[in-house]
């Protein structure tokens, strides 16, 4: 449980085997690139994703915290909550509200749902059980609409077909991986506990808080509210992205211009993407890939959806690129998202970070379910 502390002996085998793992790690990784390049890479490679990526996903947060103040305080969340709980209930195990942080995901990113779930009147909706599956259902969609829109805007013939029913595969990797986390949730937190708020237990299901004052006072604070908790959630999540997200570009992309390493930002050594190219007999027939070269992508997208985006194009910039990869392209980057760059954070800002491991693995399946779905429905399409 949180809060409780756990005692282990001072040195033991954990320690060993932690010291010839971190050591051996960063020893193999520097007879590839050099010590000297290794470690100014680990050093742009950070300062880059804390410039470029979280102060990116911070300016969303606050704009989608801004909106979702908005939308707490004048009602729009008890309205969809309302409208589409006949949907999403059934689909998902999740309420109507909950199509709100899909919605701010698509048109955003990940974390997005994080600002949301700080709601009050959003998050009076949520069981215990329900509350981790907003990391899995927000990241499936997240940068939803970047990634639609860039796919089919390539010079690749049907291309914009095939994003569509990319789409509908990262709708159903969504539900994939939500079900699956909230296998997982159920027995940890049983289907009926809900911590309610201070007033939840004495205020009427028809009713919801608001603050006093004008119309024009409450939009005022409601806004400001809400870009603060998107500051907060902001700040949450840059301890993981900077330490995840650049240990996997590490393992993902390969040297600078010429084959050389030079200790730029983003270069590393392309190990995950090897192993795609090791596990090609079994992917090349799920997603139908037209080259063993898009394996990449998917492996890109585990921890960058932008970069694996980045990928499809050079790819298409060749033509190395088929309708049926710009669909599977796109479910996968869409519910994938850079999921392992993101996740850790975002399930520590819920209060969850003890269900992130089971969350990652629901999501990963998910991401596969999504690519599979997707090179089915252009087949049959």
């Amino acid at each position: 449980m949180d809060g409780e502390q756990r005692l282990k002996k001072i040195f033991g085998l954990e320690s060993v085997l932690f010291l010839v793992c971190f050591f051996g790690f960063f020893i193999g990784m520097g007879k590839v690139m050099g010590a000297t390049n290794m470690l100014m890479t680990l050093m742009n490679t950070a300062y880059e994703s804390l410039m470029h990526t979280c102060f990116y996903i911070m300016a969303i947060s606050v704009m989608a915290g801004a909106v979702s103040g908005l939308f707490s305080e004048f009602g729009l969340i008890a309205l969809v909550n309302k409208v589409l709980s006949l949907i999403m209930k059934p689909i998902y195990d999740l309420p109507g509200a909950a199509s709100l942080g899909v919605m701010n995901c698509y048109l955003s990113d990940n974390p997005a749902i994080l600002t949301l779930a700080t709601e009050e009147n959003f998050i009076r909706y949520f069981k215990n059980y329900q509350k981790p599956a907003l990391t899995n259902l927000g990241t499936a969609f997240g940068m939803g609409l970047i990634t639609t829109t860039t796919m089919m805007a390539l010079p690749v013939e049907g291309a914009l077909k095939a994003a569509c029913i990319g789409n509908l595969g990262a709708v159903v990797g969504s539900v994939v991986s939500v079900r699956l986390m909230l296998r997982a949730t159920k027995k940890k937190y049983g289907v009926h506990a809900q911590e309610g708020l201070a007033v939840q237990d004495k205020l009427p299901s028809t009713m919801r808080i608001v603050r006093p004052g004008s119309v024009g006072q409450r939009f005022i604070e409601a806004l400001l509210d809400g870009g603060k908790r998107g500051v907060d959630m902001g700040v949450a999540i840059i301890p993981g992205v900077l330490g995840i997200c650049t240990i996997v570009l590490l393992l993902t992309n390969g040297p600078g211009a010429g084959g050389v390493y030079t200790g730029a930002a983003g270069e590393g050594v392309p190990v995950l993407p090897w192993i795609g190219q090791k596990l090609s007999f079994v992917l090349r027939p799920l997603f139908g890939f037209t080259s063993a070269e898009g394996i990449a992508v998917p492996i890109t997208a585990l921890g960058s959806s932008g970069a694996a985006i980045g990928v499809v194009k050079n790819m298409a910039r060749v033509g190395a690129v088929s309708g049926n990869d710009i669909a599977v392209f796109t479910a996968i980057c869409m519910c994938w998202s850079g999921y392992l760059s993101t996740h850790v954070a975002m399930m520590e800002a819920l209060g969850c970070k003890d269900l992130t491991g089971r969350s990652i693995l629901s999501h990963t399946i998910g991401g596969l379910c999504a690519g599979v779905a997707a090179h089915i429905l252009f087949m049959l399409l």
